[in-house]
């Protein structure tokens, strides 16, 4: 199986057919959050990327760039953004954002619904696909 680094074209691409070929399958997200995301200090390109994350269809759906009406903003660095998004480490996020390294400006509140939500099978499962694409 082929491997990107996490965020670029290819790997966003990679993420959506795995999504895709769940269909049904995939995990049902217990929130709805409209959220833009930067991400600093990524290895490749610019330096920053402009994403955004959207489960207010009740599935996680993710792409580059910024959408409108994001209920918040959420800036971080790349090694933190992998860390939460494909190694599914929560304490990890948890540590940045207690040392000053995720800000956050909007609805706080959704993010901590986010942060509680525990994976179900089908969410565990992707999880190991985006790691499985993920240099």
């Amino acid at each position: 199986m082929a491997k990107y680094p996490f965020l670029s074209s290819e790997w966003i691409d990679a993420a959506k057919a795995l999504r895709e070929e769940a269909g049904a399958e995939a995990s049902v997200m217990p929130g709805s959050v409209k959220m833009n995301l930067v991400i600093t200090e990524v290895p490749f390109g610019e330096g920053n990327i402009d994403a955004h994350m959207d489960t207010s269809g009740g599935q996680l759906e993710m792409d580059l760039g910024h959408m409108e009406n994001a209920e918040l903003k959420v800036t971080l660095d790349y090694p933190t953004a992998k860390a939460i998004l494909v190694e599914g480490n929560p304490q990890a996020g948890m540590q940045a954002f207690m040392a000053g390294k995720i800000k956050v400006e909007g609805d706080m509140a959704k993010l901590m619904a986010m942060q509680t939500a525990t994976p179900d099978a089908a969410g565990l499962e992707m999880a190991g696909k985006l790691r499985d694409i993920t240099e």
